[in-house]
């Protein structure tokens, strides 16, 4: 539909200063390509770096007594990150990924060099929960989610299969793995799915390739089982600017996808708002704070956070949890 006048993209740089004093090659940046991008990432919105020093950071997951756990994929190690950004290591691990809580409180890592989903004890130790599909190992597991129904739900490409074993699934899957550990596969039409999110309602399930540099979305069924698969959207950009990997939604449905350069965000029609440029390129990010309303960014060898005006749909929350970090959130626009 046309308009009287012309809304024209508009982008808000802010530089962050590197260790020796030098402008870095890449910047903080906000870059709208609708006005509806300030909707939910304010003009005044700064970046700031948690904690550094990391080898490659994925699988962000806050706690609410106010730490992060990141996963190190070069260091073989899962942290807590302070918010002095002290670290602490929970565990030692070979190519630990994607992280979430469950339903139950549980901490779930996707630990790609043991082809598995496991979940992480308070103590440092492990129990696989899954380790094959049918008889056969999965590839290297890569991200993970809670779903609406409580089950998770998890990434299975090649982009980590440990150099020298076989792949012995002949195709990249995404499955459900249920409570008494029975898992099931929910589609292999992707060439490297990556990231994965439902909508808040739990009627569209959203996976994005990382080889193909687009989004799918898929409708949901009552039965858990995915129909109507088409593309969302697509982020392409130049080379070494970054793919389609971590995935996130807000409260309203709109999407936040990593992508060339930063953050993509999206409406739930398949729009694209604005991006979120980074200093250095993120693999994957998460909700935190108190309300829920801070992303925390997994990006190359640091941890960064930014304030937003938008509210994270957490789907591991329990409704009380939910009901606590609504109220502690401000009704007055900001």
């Amino acid at each position: 539909m046309k308009t009287s006048c012309a809304w024209l993209p508009f982008a808000v740089v802010f530089f962050l200063p590197s260790a020796q004093g030098q402008t870095p090659s890449r910047q903080f940046a906000l870059k709208a390509e609708s006005p509806k991008f300030w909707e939910l990432v304010g003009h005044d919105a700064s970046l700031t770096r948690v904690a550094s020093g990391f080898g490659f950071t994925e699988g962000p997951v806050w706690d609410e007594r106010g730490f992060l756990y990141v996963s190190d994929e070069e260091q073989n190690k899962i942290f807590k990150v302070l918010e002095d950004g002290g670290k602490e290591e929970v565990i030692s691990l070979g190519d630990p990924d994607g992280n979430t809580y469950d339903r139950q409180g549980r901490l779930i890592d996707c630990a790609s060099m043991l082809r598995s989903i496991i979940a992480v004890t308070p103590e440092g130790k492990y129990e696989v929960l899954a380790s094959k599909f049918e008889g056969k190992k999965f590839n290297s597991p890569n991200d993970i989610i809670v779903g609406p129904d409580g089950a998770l739900y998890f990434s299975d490409p090649t982009l980590d299969l440990v150099k020298g074993e076989t792949q012995e699934i002949p195709f990249q899957g995404v499955y459900r793995l249920d409570e008494k550990g029975q898992v099931r596969l929910l589609t292999k039409e992707l060439t490297q799915p990556n990231g994965l999110a439902f909508s808040p309602d739990g009627k569209r399930f959203y996976v994005d390739d990382s080889k193909q540099h687009n989004i799918r979305v898929y409708d949901v069924a009552p039965d858990g089982s995915l129909g109507n698969g088409r593309i969302f959207g697509t982020e392409v950009g130049g080379p070494h600017e970054g793919v389609p990997d971590g995935m996130r939604v807000d409260e309203a449905g709109n999407l936040y996808v990593t992508g060339p350069k930063g953050i993509w965000v999206w409406d739930a029609e398949g729009h694209h708002l604005g991006t979120i440029e980074m200093p250095e390129q993120p693999a994957n990010f998460n909700w935190g704070d108190a309300d829920y309303g801070t992303l925390y960014i997994t990006a190359t060898t640091s941890v960064y956070k930014l304030r937003t005006r938008a509210r994270g749909y957490v789907p591991y929350l329990r409704a009380g949890n939910k009901a606590k970090y609504r109220r502690s959130r401000p009704s007055e626009p900001r």
